[in-house]
């Protein structure tokens, strides 16, 4: 077995790619699930791992190269780096857990797509060429794109779907090949959130958004069509594939006369966060989202995992895999916790008057 240095936690001797302690860590996702760029480009040793062929780690988005300084980012870089600080901050603490502090022992590069899904191959391409010993994907097409790129490096993802479904892995307890990972299972969900919100609303036409791009839109347009026919709604399905088509879509759904919206999970919805909730708003439609970061910015409510959870799952597993565990032999992660989290100032907003009986199983109500 390798030894130990037990000054840094990770093994002294080559790496899974011949390379030499620290580990190197880069990070391909969909969307800007971004770190604090200053700790990772700040961070000396950094540079000189690059040069002494560390071992290295992706974490799999996909867009700025690395390294960049904090002061060159793009507008819209800060805006994906901030909407996904809090999954960053999770996977970094789940490889503290395991012993790996960044910018001491590990070292994390990241790639991000910007909501630009045909770049992910490109972007996965280039990690594989750094000969990394591990890619963390966040969310359904950047792990499509992982796996089409390697059958060889470990790749960790975090997804919302069921991973068997899209050939990710071959079941939940032994995923076999080189993915594993954790997932939200976000359309199990749906006729509960569907439950919630019709709850909440009488009116029986529901809205659905999906990301037209994602390959998740399918099934999550399936999901709610069973679950709405069962409670007797009527769903209309509206598409947004870009930043720019989500006002619109909202515009579509007072057009149509839709009276609440249900948000199908996207990394684009993710990073245009607070564009989603102001359309909400302006239009009146009461809406419901799959995460509370969106409530905690203005929406109405919300049902769902916690995404800080299942980031800290995959800075474990990634932590994991560094010291020597196989893909194949780490079970695919579910949440253990769903909250139901809701705004009563913006309720109060849109003239609605939340039943005490939501209320009281509400795990947080924000006044």
């Amino acid at each position: 077995m390798t030894p130990v240095n037990p000054d840094i936690g990770v093994p002294d001797g080559p790496g899974l790619n011949g390379g030499f302690s620290p580990y190197k860590v880069m990070v391909l996702a969909d969307t800007m699930f971004c770190p604090e760029r200053r700790d990772v480009d700040a961070a000396p040793a950094i540079h000189s791992v690059d040069r002494r062929r560390d071992r290295r780690l992706a974490v799999g988005h996909s867009r700025a190269e690395f390294p960049q300084p904090v002061d060159r980012l793009s507008e819209q870089q800060r805006k994906d780096e901030k909407s996904e600080a809090g999954i960053i901050s999770g996977v970094r603490k789940g490889l503290a857990e395991q012993g790996l502090i960044e910018g001491q022992n590990v070292s994390i590069a990241y790639r991000w797509s910007a909501g630009e899904y045909r770049r992910l191959p490109e972007l996965a391409a280039d990690l594989i060429a750094r000969k990394v010993d591990v890619i963390a994907a966040s969310g359904l097409p950047a792990a499509l794109a992982a796996k089409a790129a390697s059958s060889t490096i470990p790749i960790v993802f975090r997804l919302a779907i069921d991973p068997t479904a899209f050939g990710l892995a071959q079941s939940f307890d032994r995923p076999g090949g080189n993915l594993t990972g954790v997932t939200m299972l976000f359309d199990p969900l749906t006729p509960k959130k569907l439950q919630l919100l019709h709850e909440l609303i009488s009116d029986l036409s529901i809205g659905l958004l999906v990301n037209p791009n994602n390959p998740n839109a399918i099934s999550h347009k399936e999901h709610a069509e069973t679950a709405a026919n069962a409670l007797g709604l009527r769903l209309t399905v509206l598409t947004a594939g870009t930043p720019d088509e989500i006002d619109p879509a909202f515009a579509m759904a007072r057009q149509k006369g839709i009276g609440a919206f249900l948000i199908g999970d996207d990394p684009m919805f993710d990073v245009e966060s607070h564009r989603l909730v102001a359309a909400a708003g302006n239009y009146r439609i009461p809406t419901m989202y799959y995460v509370s970061d969106f409530v905690f910015i203005g929406g109405l409510f919300s049902y769902g995992p916690s995404f800080a959870e299942m980031a800290m799952q995959v800075g474990t597993y990634l932590g994991r895999i560094l010291k020597g565990a196989k893909p194949a032999d780490l079970p695919i992660q579910q949440p253990t916790k769903f909250e139901l989290v809701i705004n009563a100032k913006t309720a109060k907003a849109l003239g609605l008057a939340v039943p005490p009986a939501l209320l009281a199983r509400a795990d947080q109500v924000i006044e």
